[in-house]
């Protein structure tokens, strides 16, 4: 027994513990050098080197996974913990912990739904934050003199923009290019709206009074650039009043809740930046022309109630009439009221003194009689002239009140009515000629792709007698009758004799075969 069980190890080689563990990793690493596993991801922990080390899981097993810096900065999706994923990579051992890991380099959302629910923890997530709250909307500026848009430059979407403002009311432009889709799509979106926001208003080149971040529509991976979370903070933080037009009217994305406002496509968004200049103009023209009524009027009514205020005034003749006639009246009593006086004060004169001269008053009585008559002569020339200067000024007033200026300035006002008006024609037969021609060009399309053009490549339509459209054998079998419709006309099979007729009724939709 002890000379077989030598030779049994003597025969066995030995192996070092690392010759086993690189036979293991090349073993490993040749039979599963390229894999695709679905699972659910576990833990997920991003060590300082921007590595990121985390679990693939089913019911039943877990897989260890890591990725490299170079191969994180690469992924479109970031694995999240209970996310659904579908990876791509190569498995490989870790000799010092005696493990076998997947080294990952590239991860997709197992289908639309994971994508759903990543979606949705991110909208809760936002949305407790206050980023959709309706108070810290802005209204967007009325008519923004710079208009910045964030798109690709070379679509369709920055010229139906460009076109629309054109079309609307010319605007200053500027365009930050970035990629719609794809990997970089979300850090090129955020340095253009972090970057209009960094201009400095006033400088060399102007700071956008509004901001548009348009797409054209996709599938929810081509638009999830849009529905990263750094997107989302960089529009709410942006000082800037901002448009979001991302897809269609029916793609919604996070930009669109944290936005000051949604634009149903990029066409409405240009739409709702600025208004229509021909509608303003004509809101103007009419505004100037309530002016115009309004001044005309209030003229008319000031100079009516200035003509009821003139009747109402005396004439300038009757003026002097009263004071002619008051002085009359004193020049009449003056003499005796004189004598009077004079009498009263030698009375008084010869009471109170005897040592009065009468040469002394009888100067000082000549010489007020002199100042009397002096007043006298100058009273009437003084009232003519103050007259006159009263004349003098109703006249100039009465100057000024002429309509003749408002009515050429309403005459002019007229012309310039006409003019737009004309040109207002002439725009909206532009616009009608433009609508009718789509409008041909989509009639040609629909009969096109009518089904009477399909019916032309061999298919048909089947009916029972009654009109009910017939989709399976089971009910043709059921059917008493069939009346089958081709490009030419329609055959009745079975019940009645055969018979064949034109018909240009459309079938549902589904009835082809």
């Amino acid at each position: 027994m002890e000379l077989f069980e030598d030779d049994a190890q003597g025969n066995t080689p030995e192996f070092t513990v690392s010759d086993i563990t690189g036979a293991v990793k090349r073993l490993i690493e040749g039979e599963f050098s390229h894999v695709r596993v679905r699972g659910e991801v576990g833990r997920v922990v991003v060590a300082r080197t921007g590595h990121m080390y985390f679990d693939l899981k089913d019911d039943r097993s877990v897989i260890a996974c890591v990725s490299w810096k170079g191969q994180v900065s690469k992924f479109r999706h970031k694995p999240e913990e209970g996310m659904e994923v579908i990876v791509t990579g190569r498995m490989t051992t870790f000799g010092p912990q005696s493990k076998y890991q997947l080294n990952v380099e590239s991860v997709e959302p197992a289908g639309a739904g994971a994508l759903m629910a990543m979606l949705e923890a991110r909208k809760k997530k936002l949305e407790a934050e206050g980023l959709f709250a309706t108070g810290r909307k802005r209204p967007l500026p009325f008519l923004p003199e710079v208009i910045g848009v964030v798109t690709s430059p070379s679509g369709a979407v920055i010229r139906d923009i460009l076109h629309r403002l054109r079309d609307r009311f010319p605007r200053k432009v500027l365009i930050w290019p970035v990629a719609v889709q794809g990997q970089n799509c979300a850090p090129e979106v955020v340095r253009a709206i972090e970057g209009f926001n960094r201009f400095t208003p006033g400088g060399a080149l102007p700071r956008p009074d509004l901001l548009i971040v348009a797409r054209g529509g996709g599938s929810i991976e081509d638009l999830w650039g849009f529905n990263e979370e750094s997107v989302a903070r960089a529009a709410a933080a942006s000082d800037i009043p901002l448009i979001s037009a991302v897809g269609h009217e029916t793609d919604t994305t996070l930009i669109d809740y944290v936005s000051d406002y949604r634009a149903p496509t990029p066409t409405g968004a240009a739409e709702r930046a600025v208004p229509v200049r021909v509608e303003l103009m004509a809101w103007l023209e009419g505004t100037a022309g309530r002016l115009i009524r309004a001044e005309t009027q209030m003229v008319t009514l000031r100079g009516q109630r200035l003509r009821d205020l003139a009747r109402a005034l005396p004439r300038p003749e009757t003026l002097l009439d009263g004071p002619r006639q008051r002085l009359d009246v004193w020049s009449d009593r003056l003499p005796a009221a004189l004598k009077g006086g004079v009498e009263r004060r030698r009375v008084l004169l010869s009471e109170v003194s005897g040592s009065l001269r009468p040469g002394v008053l009888r100067a000082r009585i000549d010489r007020a009689q002199d100042r009397l008559e002096d007043r006298a002569g100058r009273l009437v020339p003084g009232l003519a002239r103050a007259r006159q200067r009263k004349e003098e000024a109703l006249a100039a007033t009465a100057r000024r009140l002429r309509v003749e200026p408002i009515s050429q300035d309403i005459a002019r006002k007229r012309r310039e009515l006409d003019r737009h008006a004309a040109r207002l024609k002439a725009l909206g037969e532009a616009r009608i000629a433009r609508a009718q021609d789509r409008l041909d060009a989509t009639d040609r399309l629909l009969r096109s792709l009518g089904y009477e053009a399909t019916l032309e490549r061999g298919y048909a339509v089947v009916r029972d007698t009654a009109g009910h459209l017939l989709t399976r054998r089971t009910e043709a079998e059921a059917a008493g009758a069939l009346e089958i419709q081709f490009a030419d006309g329609r055959l009745r099979i079975g019940g009645t004799a055969p018979s064949r007729a034109k018909s240009t009724d459309k079938p549902e939709q589904g009835s082809l075969f």
